[in-house]
């Protein structure tokens, strides 16, 4: 049987997702809902994508009995209310990074899920890459060796970009960038909290952070350094060196297609699109929505590549580093 989507906001990225999902089979995956706040957006989506139904609230799609699991695409500041009308209504959840504006958001989050006793997974889609997959494989074999530093860099010039730079709209390099910094080095130290975390960064004029460069000191000696940037373009690659061998994500970090292993190199495509994406290899969304399938099918209520305990190291991390820059968010003060 189909693991019947429901879609939540109509927006860009909710887009992508839904087109990605029409690389899996239709057996499998079938999206049988859209809502936005507006229901003309709504109809509009639907119409784009052949969806049935089409509604002008979240509630509307809360109350639908045929929904088994919601992608939430909303802004990162609608999705502590989003998600906890979701899984009140005993709707599974997966919700765009960050899944929430700060640690203790993270918390209501991930307790209301447990509460209601449905799943729930943030949407770090980059962890369910091919090319992150063989990472793992390649950690777990130790063919690098011992690790001992990890170097991750995403840059984009966003300012022209409202949600990027507007502190309202969730604005900020880390929470909208710097996120898939550090996934990749928490993935690569397998969820160790870091013993130290160094932070340094330019803020705009709207109080959200634009270029930040964080140091993390892990247990053992083992170092990792990020840099993420909403101003400038950077060669956004990733690095793993160990003490055996080198691995490189040569670009595009955060959806990564090719790896590098000691010199050599591997591509890892992703399927090709079927209609217009917003994001460059967005079609790879299929491999975060195919694991919520193979979750929901076991009964679990997390999955182990990024489970709640992933997303509440990210943004304890977040915190700090955003607490050392002087980056403030109303949801803090709350």
């Amino acid at each position: 049987m189909a693991t019947r989507w429901g879609i939540c906001s109509a927006g860009k990225i909710s887009n992508d997702f839904t087109v990605a999902l029409k690389t899996l089979p239709a057996e499998d995956h079938q999206v049988v809902a859209v809502a936005a706040r507006k229901l003309g957006d709504a109809q509009e989506f639907a119409k784009k994508h052949s969806i049935s139904r089409a509604y002008g609230s979240y509630e509307e799609l809360a109350r639908d009995p045929d929904v088994d699991v919601v992608y939430v695409g909303t802004i990162h500041p609608h999705h502590l209310k989003v998600c906890q009308l979701f899984t009140n209504a005993k709707k599974n959840v997966l919700c765009e990074k960050p899944l929430a504006m700060n640690t203790k958001e993270v918390k209501e989050i991930v307790d209301s899920a447990k509460r209601n006793d449905v799943f729930l997974m943030e949407a770090v889609w980059t962890r369910f890459f091919p090319a992150s997959v063989e990472i793992r494989r390649l950690l777990a074999q130790r063919e690098l060796g011992e690790v001992k530093m990890v170097r991750s860099e995403f840059g984009v010039p966003l300012q022209d970009v409202p949600r990027s730079v507007q502190k309202e709209l969730g604005g900020g390099a880390i929470l909208d960038l710097g996120i898939y910094c550090l996934q990749f080095i928490f993935m690569v130290y397998n969820g160790e909290k870091p013993e130290s975390i160094q932070a340094t960064g330019i803020c705009l004029e709207t109080g959200v952070d634009e270029t930040v460069t964080v140091t993390l000191k892990f247990s053992k000696n083992r170092m990792a350094v990020l840099t993420c940037s909403s101003g400038v373009q950077l060669p956004n690659e990733a690095l793993v060196v160990g003490t055996k061998g080198t691995l490189k994500v040569p670009c595009n970090m955060w959806c990564p297609t090719s790896l590098v292993v000691n010199g050599e190199e591997t591509q890892y495509p992703v399927p090709e699109a079927c209609l217009p994406l917003n994001f460059i290899n967005s079609t790879g969304m299929r491999y975060e929505a195919e694991e919520v399938r193979q979750c929901l099918l076991k009964g679990l209520k997390q999955s182990a590549v990024m489970s709640h305990a992933d997303s509440l190291l990210l943004a304890e991390v977040e915190d700090e580093i955003r607490r050392q820059v002087g980056v403030v968010y109303s949801q803090d003060c709350q």
